[in-house]
């Protein structure tokens, strides 16, 4: 995969989705956070294609009874990492998607504005795949290489009370030995 090309904020080592749920960045946004999340649609069950029906204004609400507790729901995330690895693009990493919600970290609230948001397919109760570490790691150190990244945290790190994932079965360890980053950049764990 080739993580050195990027185009307009996208990867082209990342299957292409484009989101219609996004936005412009506010004018002095200075792109130097990475939100690492958990999601599985219905929750628990893996490849369904849902997240994308989600991410794009498709879900068909009545598909799951779940759906009803979400239903109307406009989210969007830059990238999505599949169990097996593989990683899909919704938004331009120059664009603020709409994953954070409401969010505060490193002094300053509205993560949205200045972060990246990376969705790994997976609950805040269970473990992430050998697969998902390794292309998260490999997104992270391209992401760095082209944007002023500073931090990397969790959902449950810039929404908390709120959010819990990517949750306790989520290595910070290994992706912080993986990437090769100085502990200043993640959250205590």
């Amino acid at each position: 995969m080739r993580f050195d090309l990027w185009q307009n904020g996208w990867c082209e080592a990342a299957e292409k989705c484009p989101s219609p749920n996004h936005g412009a960045r506010p004018p002095q946004a200075q792109i130097d956070l990475i939100v690492v999340h958990a999601i599985s649609l219905p929750p628990g069950e893996y490849g369904t294609q849902a997240v994308h029906q989600l991410f794009t204004n498709q879900l068909d609400w009545d598909a799951h009874p779940y759906y009803q507790s979400i239903r109307g729901l406009e989210v969007s995330a830059h990238f999505f990492i599949e169990r097996q690895g593989k990683i899909w693009q919704f938004v331009s990493c120059d664009d603020r998607a709409w994953h954070a919600g409401a969010s505060h970290y490193r002094g300053r609230s509205n993560c949205n504005d200045d972060s990246i948001g990376i969705e790994l397919e997976g609950l805040e109760s269970d473990t992430f795949e050998v697969a998902q570490y390794e292309s998260l790691s490999q997104l992270c150190n391209a992401l760095k290489q082209h944007y002023p990244i500073a931090h990397l945290a969790g959902h449950e790190h810039i929404a908390p009370g709120r959010k819990k994932d990517p949750g306790p079965g989520f290595d910070w360890a290994l992706l912080q030995k993986n990437v090769a980053w100085p502990p200043q950049y993640f959250p205590e764990f």
